[in-house]
Formats: C-alpha cells, structure tokens, sequence
C-alpha cells in the first residue's frame, strides 16, 4: 500500500472524457485548485473592498436618482412651503422615515431575495417621468419617484421587504399635491356643501340668510365662501393626521380605517361651523372682523376641534369595546 499512488479522475471541460491523473506527482497544485473551487466567490475580494465598492455603487445610484429628480423635489418643497393647502406635506416623508426607524429591528431581520421584476417597474417608473416631464403634468412626474423607490426595493430586497414597508410607501402619496383640474372638482362642491350648511344653521341662531350658489346674503352683508374656505385645506390636513394618530394609538386595523374615513365627514362640519361663526360676527358685532386676524384664528381654532372630535370618537369606540369585552 505505502508505494501505490493515488489517481483521480478529473473531467476539465463538459464532453471531455476523463484525465487520470497522479495526485503524487503534483500534491500542491491539486490542493491549490481544492482551496480555490471551496472558497465562496464572496470571499475572494477582501471585505473592506467588497464594502468600498458596495457604498460607491449606492453612491452611484444615490446621484443618478437625484439628478433625474433635483428640479422636481425643489417645486413640490417649494410648494410646500407657499401653498397653505399643501403644507402637510412636509411632515409626510418624515414620519414615514420615523415608522422605518421604529421598525427596523424587524426588517433587518427579513431574508434578501432580490427579484429582477424590480427592473420591469423601474423601466415603467422611467416611463411615466418622461410622460410627466414631456407633458408638463407634474403630478405624474412626483408619482415616478415612488414607483422608482418601489423598484428598487423589489430589486435589491424583494417582495416580501417592500410588503413589510408598504405602509410608510404608500403613505408617501400624501406628499404629493392633488392636481388642479382635481383638485377644483373637490373644492368647488365642498363651497356649495358648506354654504348649505351654514344657511340652514344660521336661522337657528335668528339670522336671516338667502343663499345664492356659494354666496350667503345676510342682512349686514353678503358672505361668499370661497375656495380657501371650502375646507378642503383642513380635510387634507385632518386626513393626515388621522392616518398618523390612528399608528400611533391604535393597533386594530379596522378601527384606523374608521377613524380615517370620519376625518371627512369631521371637516366638514367643522368648517360649516367656521362659516356660521363668521357670519354671527358679521351680523351681531362687526364686518370688518370677517377679515383679518379673527378670520385666520378661526381657521385654526375649527382645526383644534377637529382634532378634538377625532379624538373624542376614538375614545368611544374604545369605551365601546371595552363593554363589549366585559360582556363576554
């Protein structure tokens, strides 16, 4: 036994025969070419320099992504911060950020299973920014960087990640202003809603009123509800703030849909209130206190007891399951 050799067959390339080699007469080059077919591909690059070339690749891409989207992000910050109608939106990305934050023992946790179809929504993601961009329609063009943000998460992680993230992702929809031509199909019924309001309120409290459209005639003088009265900024707002309230305080998924769905009918009525408030002041005390500071101190006053009706409706619904768990 102690002079026989060994022999191997090793087959080189596929539909080759085999070669029978000696393994005594060249041990180290087989145990050179046993090392390298057992290391991982991984580990044939030293890992500071895998991790060098992983940041400048996400630094790459970080660019690009910002180059494509630069001038878009400046107009909707921009309007963010002149449109009193849109200015929610900049706490949106923020507290999406913040549910990241606070789920983030659980996604890192999550297995990696990239998918290639994160490549297909990112050509459609590419495709609708050309349109926006081409096009002039903005709002398409803001709604590609979410699909983009989407893809990439399908991409690099898969879709079990992006539906553990898809909440703080959709949520980011609400950053996005609505379009105008939209956005004058809400506000002009919401006129007309509010102003029915308020003129059947108002005789209650021994105004007389005629109602003409979003005009409210009053003795003293006429009160037109106008766009930047309609409510719609405080239902946006209100909205906003119930999906975010609903997160943080309640953990059934029926009742947040609940609590979202009554922020409408809540701003409404809140804002028909705002109405018959300032016609009262016109009528009992002054005109001129329409305008002015008590007009925007009103605004806000409304959206505090907007939120507080918010409130006040969680609060029953959970009185009301607790009764019907002290039932059982």
């Amino acid at each position: 036994m102690g002079g026989a050799r060994a022999y191997t067959r090793l087959r080189l390339i596929p539909g080759i025969p085999y070669l029978v080699v000696s393994f005594d007469r060249f041990p180290a080059f087989f145990q050179v070419i046993h090392i390298a077919q057992a290391a991982p591909l991984s580990e044939r690059l030293p890992e500071p320099a895998s991790r060098r070339i992983l940041w400048g690749q996400t630094l790459i891409l970080i660019l690009l992504i910002g180059w494509l989207y630069v001038s878009i992000l400046f107009r909707l910050a921009e309007q963010w911060w002149h449109d009193p109608n849109f200015s929610h939106g900049i706490f949106v990305p923020l507290f999406a950020l913040f549910v990241l934050w606070q789920d983030r023992a659980r996604l890192t946790g999550l297995p990696r299973l990239p998918s290639a179809w994160g490549l297909l929504v990112a050509a459609f993601a590419l495709c609708v920014l050309v349109v926006g961009v081409l096009g002039a329609e903005i709002f398409l063009a803001r709604v590609s960087l979410l699909l983009l943000i989407a893809s990439l998460t399908i991409y690099f992680w898969g879709w079990r990640f992006f539906r553990a993230v898809l909440f703080p992702w959709a949520f980011l929809i609400l950053m996005i202003p609505i379009p105008a031509i939209l956005f004058n199909q809400i506000t002009f019924p919401l006129q007309i809603l509010a102003s029915k309001l308020a003129a059947l309120v108002l005789p209650m409290a021994g105004v007389p009123v005629l109602r003409e459209g979003n005009v409210i005639n009053l003795p003293a003088m006429p009160l037109e509800v106008a766009q930047a009265c309609s409510g719609v900024r405080s239902l946006l707002s209100l909205m906003t703030l119930s999906i975010i309230y609903g997160y943080l305080t309640e953990t059934r998924i029926a009742v947040r849909v609940l609590l979202v769905l009554a922020s409408i009918p809540i701003a409404v009525v809140a804002n028909s209130l705002r109405i018959v408030g300032t016609g009262l002041l016109v009528q009992y005390w002054d005109p001129d206190k329409a305008e002015g500071f008590f007009h925007l101190f009103s605004g806000w006053l409304i959206f505090v007891v907007s939120l507080a009706m918010l409130f006040l409706l969680h609060q029953l619904l959970r009185i009301g399951r607790r009764e019907e768990g002290g039932r059982r």
